[in-house]
């Protein structure tokens, strides 16, 4: 699968709901949506932890 994390976070703030992201890219699953969030906070995590 090659869908960006950054597009996934990208389409999220831009207002698109988890079905619309499932309905346009079938190959994803709520699940992968959940883990582009889970790293995105982890990532902000350490970035305020290594500040």
């Amino acid at each position: 699968m090659r869908i960006a994390v950054a597009d996934v976070l990208g389409w999220l703030a831009h207002g698109m709901s988890h079905a619309e992201i499932l309905e346009d890219y079938p190959e994803l699953t709520e699940e992968d949506i959940r883990a582009c969030l889970a790293f995105a906070a982890d990532r902000e995590r350490v970035l305020l932890t290594a500040s």
